[in-house]
């Protein structure tokens, strides 16, 4: 999404002194706000909320699409996860072939010389 002309991209360390500033230090948002010479008087409000929700993770740098995807399992586990899938799935084929090779000999006619005479 795009964002608003003018909005700016404030440091982290930025976003660390104002929890700091509010949590610590026991100043207003506004008094932060002011503090630290952010131009949008809501931003402050926002960076709280967000910090009350994640804690400590919302100081970890996000960028790009990296919060849509989901989170992968460490990469031995999902390799793991990923052969345990294929072995379903060939174990799943073999039973569907078969399956299919036992309904067509089912219906089918024996037709042989002695018969059609």
């Amino acid at each position: 999404m795009a964002r608003k002309k003018g909005s700016k991209d404030y440091p982290l360390e930025m976003r660390r002194e104002a929890i700091r500033l509010f949590y610590e230090e026991g100043l207003t948002r506004a008094q932060v706000t002011q503090d630290l010479g952010i131009r949008d008087p809501h931003r402050v409000k926002a960076w709280l909320k967000q910090y009350r929700r994640e804690g400590e993770e919302f100081f970890l740098p996000k960028r790009g699409r990296s919060g849509r995807r989901p989170k992968r399992e460490n990469t031995v586990a999902y390799i793991a996860r990923l052969e345990m899938e294929i072995d379903l799935l060939k174990k799943f084929h073999t039973e569907l072939r078969q399956t299919t090779l036992a309904k067509r000999n089912i219906g089918s006619l024996n037709i042989t010389e002695e018969n059609t005479k």
